[in-house]
Parts: C-alpha cells; structure tokens; sequence
C-alpha cells in the first residue's frame, strides 16, 4: 500500500488520517468499559484497505467529507464484524494482539460489536446520507449470511468449490464492492471490489495453511482448527483422497499443522494463489470500463497488486 500512498501525492495519505481521526471520534465518549473495549480495537490497527478503496473511488476531486465519512463508517462495520468472528471463534489473537473476547469475555464482546455497528450507521445518518446507509445496510446483510454460510459448512469436506466461493462473495468480497460503490456509483467498480475481495480472501486462507504465526498474528492452521473449509482444502483433498478422510474435529495445534503440511506437499497452495491472480488480473479489466480520472484507475490497479504483493 506504499505506492498506493507515493503515488497518489499528498492528499491520499491526507484524507487517511483524516478517517483515523473520525474513527477515534467514533468510539470517543461512550463510557468504560465499552469505549475501552472499543479503543482497544482501533489501536490493534489494519491495512484500512476498504477505506482506502472509498476514498480512491470517489477520487481527490470529490466532497471530501462526505467521502472520509463513508471510508469511516465501512471502517467501522468492518472492526464490528472482527470482533464478532473473534467471539464466534473463541479466537485468543487477533492481528498479534489479544482479543476483546479474550481479555473482556464474550458478553462485551459481542457489545462493542454492536457499538462500532451503530456508530457506523450513525454517522452516514447524521449526514443524511441515504443511499450510502443503504449500501452498507446490504453489505451487512451480506457479512452476515456469509457467516451463517460458513458456520453451516464447518468441519463439511463435501463442500463444492463453487459454494466456498459463493460464500466468501458474501462474507468478504461483499464489503470491497459496498466501498467501491461508497466512492463512485459504478458497476465496474463493484465488479473490481468483487473480484479483489476474492482474491484477497483466497490468499488469507493461503497464508493461514503457510503461517507463520508472527506475520499471521494468530495460530497456523486456526482455520483448520475450527473446522472452516477453506479452497486451500477443497484443492488438497481433491489431489490427495487421504485428506478428506481426517477428522478435522480431533485437530489440535500440533496436527493442524501437520495437515497444513499435507496441504502444502499437494502443490493445493500455488493452485489457490494462481486463481487469485486471475481474479485480480479480472478485476483490473474491470476498471479500463470505469468512467474516472486516469490517476484513479493507476491507483485502484495498485491496490490490487498490493493485495497480491502482501502475501508474496
């Protein structure tokens, strides 16, 4: 993402910190524990890869404020959901940092949720911002049924591949087409997030298999461990019929990195990464059709090499 910020001069990096600052002030003023809670998980920091994609899209020449506050709010929705997988995983570390369901329990958890969800939507209300409620109201919608998607499937090695993609449309992808269409009402854009977010979550399942644990900041194998079946898999048991046959209930750290291991030895890995650089390759054809300025379509393709580049 540094050449994304090089490239882009002074006032991508400028309106960035500007998102930071509304994130703050987001979280600000809403007593202990919750704020703490909430703090905490703003200062564990991210990529802010979607707000970025808003900010991209609606490009230097657009309102300003109501473009960061669109980049905030999806910001916002995005920790939510973090915090939430952490409580339905039971997850001990998130980006290298405890969780608040670990340090705070589940019940807060699950409450500082909730608060970075409504303060979210509040700040796109406050403004009036009708249709960008919208957009991220069905974006929501779509976080969600990708969940339920993926919590029906756990520990199920029957899963087709198309439904593992249709799934991580929802759960992941879903979110990159909502801050595209945030910045610029285009159907090439959502086209672009689709295929980027795609990809993105394809090479995380990549990274989960490879770890290690400090660049990961969380276990190897933990989606093994918790019985997501990721493409990694799928690929793996496909090309080695002995996988499908363990029993991912009985993992334990030890074994799920074995497995991870046996996932490698199939060759499943750069078979996932080559679908993943044809989404992104897909995706950029997607911007050639957008109706924006020149430097826009320069830095948006940047971003999708980037996604590719951080888990080179």
């Amino acid at each position: 993402m540094t050449a994304v910020l090089d490239a882009s001069s002074r006032w991508l990096p400028s309106r960035l910190g500007e998102v930071e600052d509304r994130l703050r002030e987001a979280i600000d003023g809403h007593g202990d524990p919750l704020g703490e809670d909430a703090a905490s998980t703003l200062a564990a920091g991210g990529k802010r890869l979607r707000p970025m994609l808003v900010l991209l899209c609606a490009g230097e020449k657009a309102g300003a404020d109501s473009a960061v506050r669109a980049a905030t709010a999806i910001e916002l929705v995005h920790m939510a959901t973090l915090v939430h997988d952490d409580v339905l995983d039971e997850a001990p570390l998130r980006r290298g940092h405890p969780t608040v369901a670990a340090t705070s329990g589940r019940a807060r958890a699950v409450a500082t949720g909730d608060l970075l969800l409504s303060r979210a939507f509040a700040l796109l209300a406050d403004a009036g911002d009708g249709r960008s409620v919208q957009l991220l109201a069905d974006a929501a919608v779509g976080l969600a049924r990708g969940e339920l998607a993926q919590r029906h499937d756990a520990f199920d090695l029957g899963i087709s591949e198309q439904r593992y993609l249709d799934r991580c449309r929802l759960k992941t992808a879903t979110l990159f087409e909502c801050a595209c269409l945030l910045g610029h009402d285009d159907e090439h854009l959502r086209e672009f997030g689709a295929q980027v977010g795609l990809a993105f979550q394809l090479l995380d399942d990549v990274l989960d298999v490879t770890g290690p644990p400090e660049r990961t900041g969380k276990a190897r194998g933990t989606d093994l461990l918790d019985g997501t079946i990721t493409l990694p898999l799928i690929e793996a048991a496909a090309a080695d019929p002995g996988v499908r046959e363990v029993d991912l209930h009985g993992l334990d750290a030890a074994t799920a990195a074995e497995l991870c291991d046996r996932i490698a030895a199939t060759g499943a890995l750069e078979t996932v990464r080559m679908r993943a650089l044809e989404m992104v390759a897909a995706g950029k054809r997607q911007l050639e059709g957008a109706a924006f300025e020149p430097e826009q379509r320069q830095l948006l393709a940047l971003v999708a090499d980037g996604v590719v580049q951080r888990y080179s």
